[in-house]
C-alpha cells in the first residue's frame, strides 16, 4: 500500500505539473529533476516560509547568497576532501552500484539477487569536481559545494562586521548543492543536485547546548505549524556523530517508504571555524567588549532540504477520499505552501459570468496566485483543483449577477459559503492565517 501511495503520488506530480525527470525526452538523468509551473509555485513557498521564520519572525538573524563554487581550500579545511565518502559496492555479475548499507542480506545483490558477486567496499568521494580557467589541470580544479553552510562560515565575520552584529547571532541561506549519489532513490527525497535551508547560529562556548535545545524544539514545532501531524514526525538523536559534532538529532518525517529526515540540527562546536582559521591564516575569533573576553564561537547548525521537505509536505497532504457516491483526490497543503490560492470559476459561459470571473481574477491577483477555469461542469472543476491543494475556489453564478455575492468552496470541508465580492481579500487573508489541518 506505502509503494502503491508513492507511486500515485509521483504520479499526480507528473500529470499536474509539479516535477517532471529531467531531460526524460533522452530517457532522464538519474537523481535531477525539474520542477513544472505547480512545483515551482509551490517550492517558492516552502523556501518563503522557511526564509520568513527564520529572517523576519527571528531578530536576529541575518541572510545570505553564496557563491556555489568556492575555493578548493574550503574543502581542505572543511574535511570533505578527506571525509566526505560513502562506502561503493559493485555487483560484478548486473554491475549494479550501492552504498554498503543498501546490502540487505550478506553477499547478496540487492539487485539481481546473486551471491558472491559483490565487491569489497571502498570509499567514494561524494563531490563533483569541475575546472576554472581554460585548462583542466589540477591547479584549476573546483568543486560543486556539497552544502551550502561553508559559505556562511567564511562570510560570517564580513556579516557581523557590516551589520554591526554581536555573539550570539544567526546566519540564514537557501541555495543549490550538488552530490554525486551513488544510488539516488525515492524520488526527490535523495538526488544530486538540491537545494538547502540552512541556518547557522553562532554562540559562546558554554551556551551551546541551551540553544541546541532551543532550536530542536523550535524546528520540530515549525512543521506542525505549516500543517504536518505531529505523528508523522519524530527525533531521532545521532548514536554516531560526524567529525564535527558534539551533539546532533535529526528531524524524521514518516513517508510512504519508510522514516527519513528532513532537517538535521546540530551542535558543530568550534570545528569549521577554528579549521577556516588555521587553513586560512585569518584569526576567526570575536572579541566582546563587554566581558573582555576573545573566543572562537560555537554553531549551532539547522539544516534541511528544500526537496525533501516538499516532498515530506505532498506526502503528508495526499489523500485518496472516499465520498458517498465517489472518490477524490485531494491534497491538504496548508494554504500558505498551496501553489494556487483559489480557483475562479463562473458557473456557465454567459449571462455576464465569465466577464464578472475575471474581474474577480483581476481584483485577487495582486494578492494571491489565482486560476480562472471555465471548462466542464463545476464538480470536476472543484476536483482539479482539490487535486493540486488550491484550498479556496469561488463560483460566480446568477445570484452573483443580482447582489454581487459569490459562493466561497472550502477544499477541506467542502463546505459552500457566500461572501460579498467586495470583501474577497480580506476574507482569504483571514482563512489563509487561521487554517487547521482537519
Amino acid at each position: 500500500m506505502a509503494v502503491d501511495t508513492m507511486e500515485q503520488i509521483v504520479s499526480l506530480c507528473k500529470r499536474k505539473g509539479f516535477i517532471f525527470q529531467s531531460s526524460e525526452i533522452y530517457g532522464g538523468l538519474n537523481g535531477c529533476w525539474d520542477y513544472g509551473p505547480l512545483g515551482v509555485e509551490l517550492k517558492r513557498n516552502v523556501q518563503d516560509a522557511w526564509w520568513r521564520a527564520m529572517t523576519v519572525e527571528e531578530d536576529d538573524i541575518e541572510g545570505l547568497d553564496a557563491s556555489i563554487l568556492m575555493h578548493p581550500r574550503v574543502w581542505e579545511a572543511s574535511g570533505h576532501l578527506a571525509e566526505f565518502t560513502d562506502p561503493l559496492v559493485d555487483c560484478t555479475h548486473c554491475k549494479a552500484r550501492f552504498r554498503d548499507d543498501q546490502i540487505e542480506k550478506e553477499g547478496q545483490c540487492p539487485s539481481c539477487g546473486m551471491k558472491g558477486t559483490l565487491t569489497a567496499p571502498r570509499k567514494f568521494n561524494l563531490m563533483l569536481k569541475t575546472f576554472i580557467g581554460p585548462v583542466e589541470e589540477a591547479a584549476s580544479v573546483v568543486y560543486l559545494r556539497p552544502e551550502t553552510c561553508q559559505g556562511i562560515y567564511v562570510d560570517y565575520q564580513n556579516i557581523m562586521t557590516a551589520m554591526r552584529r554581536r555573539i550570539p547571532f544567526g546566519i540564514a541561506q537557501i541555495g543549490k548543492a550538488f552530490r554525486n549519489e551513488i544510488n539516488p532513490r525515492y524520488f526527490v527525497f535523495r538526488s544530486r543536485e538540491f537545494e538547502q535551508m540552512e541556518m547557522q547560529y553562532f554562540v559562546k562556548p558554554g551556551t551551546d547546548m541551551e540553544v541546541f535545545n532551543t532550536w530542536r524544539d523550535k524546528r520540530l514545532r515549525y512543521y506542525a505549524e505549516l500543517g504536518i501531524r505531529s505523528e508523522k514526525l519524530r527525533l531521532v538523536p545521532h548514536e554516531k556523530l560526524a567529525h564535527y559534532a558534539s551533539a546532533a538529532v535529526d528531524i524524521e518525517f514518516e513517508f510512504p517508504f519508510g522514516w527519513g529526515e528532513i532537517e538535521g540540527i546540530h551542535n558543530r562546536t568550534d570545528f569549521d571555524l577554528r579549521r577556516h582559521s588555521e587553513f586560512s591564516g585569518k584569526d576567526l575569533s570575536f572579541f566582546d567588549d563587554q566581558t573582555r573576553e576573545r573566543y572562537i564561537p560555537f554553531i549551532i547548525e539547522a539544516s534541511s532540504g528544500v526537496n525533501r521537505t516538499l516532498l515530506a509536505y505532498l506526502c503528508d497532504a495526499y489523500e485518496v477520499e472516499q465520498l458517498e457516491n465517489d472518490t477524490r483526490t485531494v491534497l491538504h497543503l496548508h494554504p500558505r505552501l498551496a501553489p494556487i490560492k483559489a480557483g475562479i470559476f463562473p458557473l456557465v459561459k454567459r449571462d455576464g459570468m465569465p466577464e464578472k470571473a475575471h474581474q474577480i481574477e483581476r481584483q485577487l491577483n495582486p494578492y494571491f496566485r489565482v486560476f480562472y477555469d471555465e471548462s466542464g461542469a463545476v464538480g470536476r472543476r472543484y476536483r482539479r483543483m482539490d487535486e493540486v491543494g488550491t484550498p479556496f475556489c469561488i463560483t460566480v453564478d446568477s445570484q452573483t449577477m443580482q447582489d454581487d455575492t459569490v459562493t466561497l468552496r472550502d477544499r477541506d470541508t467542502m463546505r459552500q459559503d457566500r461572501y460579498p465580492v467586495a470583501g474577497l481579500v480580506q476574507v482569504l487573508g483571514e482563512k489563509i492565517t487561521s487554517w487547521q489541518r482537519p
